[in-house]
């Protein structure tokens, strides 16, 4: 809102009040809206190239390569993020990421792509992300601070999923009128955006952490690896959180994966209707992270209850042949999702300390990111042996138990609990604690 010549921001927006972040922010908006689309893309050039018998299994294949190098290698991407500065660290990755995308459009565009320059090029990309998604992860906090890193968070989310009913409809159209390669070509110069942004930033405006001494040897990477990991073990809040994000992310956020399947088996509308779907999974995970948006700080209540709300769903989902309620199923079900995936990345973001951050957020990109192969699989593999339904009903039913556990450790103190207003929320100034480090916050 503009009032009186200046910018006023509402606290759904109030993260936007740091130059840098607006800088991050309105660029990956082209950017991510590059990247939907060239995910539209990526997946029509499959099965153009090898035909639509094959597609499922090669596009499983595909979605497996890009993501198991953040799997295997994430944890050594959280060390790369703590060793170096981070906003030249991500002006490298987007750059990367960038020309590897422009790379794939070129090979459409002169009509020499093969089947394994996909792949290639998903698994370089792969490598990309394994660095750059720590390092972005834990560089928001460095641009807005702890005061507002969960409205940060938030706005984020709300972006990405902006991006993902905006960008495969531009890329449809795209592709409709001039083809594929269009959609590679554009996604790999928004990246500029981005690294334009980046540029643009004002380093006495950024709250740098401390930077980890570069290990001279294996035993000091070994060592630096434990640090992250034992400081998530030991930390009842990150650790419920991770381990949340985890279980809901491999079980509960794979369904998409099932959605055609049941769009033209089970719900008999056709493609029109699975693209509805879709929509209506994005409508929901955009109202969720513009409602969390306008909170003050991440809250146990939403990581605890969301997922529950999507496990419900999944149930309601596989229950159904009503298309309406379906619609409505899958949009609850966006709303559950993405409210569990902001509330664990801020209690995370808010509760590490500085020189930690990028080894404990690769632990949570590696299990966030990383799950998506494992659920695809386990979802597809459930669901092609015994029917749609019943992979809902069991990724629905993890959910659900996995989320009462956790709540359960919650209410018997396994998360400690200070300030007597229930346990909902993570307060913003952690405790000092002995040997220069923070503990954990206070969570009232």
């Amino acid at each position: 809102m503009i009032l009186g010549g200046r910018v006023r921001f509402t606290a759904t927006g109030r993260a936007l009040k740091h130059r840098n972040f607006r800088l991050f922010f309105f660029g990956q908006l082209v950017s991510v809206t590059g990247t939907w689309m060239q995910s539209l893309a990526q997946a029509w050039l499959l099965l153009t190239l090898v035909g639509n018998d094959q597609a499922p299994l090669y596009l499983g294949l595909l979605g497996a390569v890009q993501f198991l190098p953040v799997l295997a290698l994430g944890l050594f991407g959280g060390i790369i993020a703590d060793l170096f500065p981070k906003r030249p660290m991500l002006i490298g990755t987007q750059t990367a990421a960038g020309l590897l995308a422009l790379v794939l459009g070129g090979l459409v565009y002169f009509q020499v792509v093969a089947v394994w320059h996909v792949f290639l090029l998903a698994f370089l990309l792969g490598l990309v992300n394994a660095v750059d998604m720590p390092s972005r992860q834990s560089f928001v906090v460095e641009m807005v601070g702890g005061d507002d890193i969960a409205n940060a968070i938030a706005l984020n989310s709300a972006l990405f999923n902006g991006a993902r009913i905006i960008g495969p409809a531009i890329g449809g159209m795209m592709i409709y009128a001039v083809g594929t390669a269009a959609c590679f070509i554009f996604n790999g110069l928004s990246y500029g955006a981005v690294v334009i942004g980046l540029l643009a930033m004002r380093d006495s405006e950024l709250r740098s952490a401390a930077r980890l001494p570069m290990p001279r040897s294996l035993g000091a990477v070994r060592t630096n690896l434990g640090e992250g990991l034992g400081y998530v073990r030991r930390t009842p809040v990150v650790l419920l959180a991770i381990t949340v994000i985890g279980l809901v992310s491999t079980f509960g956020m794979n369904f998409n994966v099932v959605l055609p399947i049941l769009a033209a088996s089970v719900l008999n509308v056709g493609p029109a209707g699975a693209g509805a779907l879709y929509a209506a999974m994005g409508a929901g995970a955009l109202t969720a992270a513009l409602f969390v948006a306008m909170l003050a700080r991440p809250r146990l209540r939403i990581l605890l209850g969301g997922g529950m709300v999507l496990g419900a769903s999944e149930l309601v989902l596989a229950s159904t042949t009503s298309y309406s309620v379906a619609l409505v199923a899958v949009f609850v079900a966006g709303v559950g999702a993405i409210s569990t995936a902001i509330s664990a990345n801020s209690l995370v973001q808010i509760t590490v300390p500085g020189p930690l951050r990028g080894r404990v957020m690769s632990v949570y990109t590696t299990v966030f990111a990383g799950s998506t192969p494992i659920g695809n699989g386990l979802t597809g593999g459930f669901g092609g042996l015994w029917g749609t339904p019943v992979a809902l009903v069991m990724n629905g039913a993890v959910v659900i138990v996995a989320e009462a556990a956790a709540a359960v450790a919650v209410l018997r103190g396994f998360v400690p609990r200070m300030g007597g207003g229930g346990a909902d929320t993570v307060g913003r100034r952690p405790v000092p604690s002995v040997a220069g480090k923070r503990s954990l916050p206070s969570v009232d």
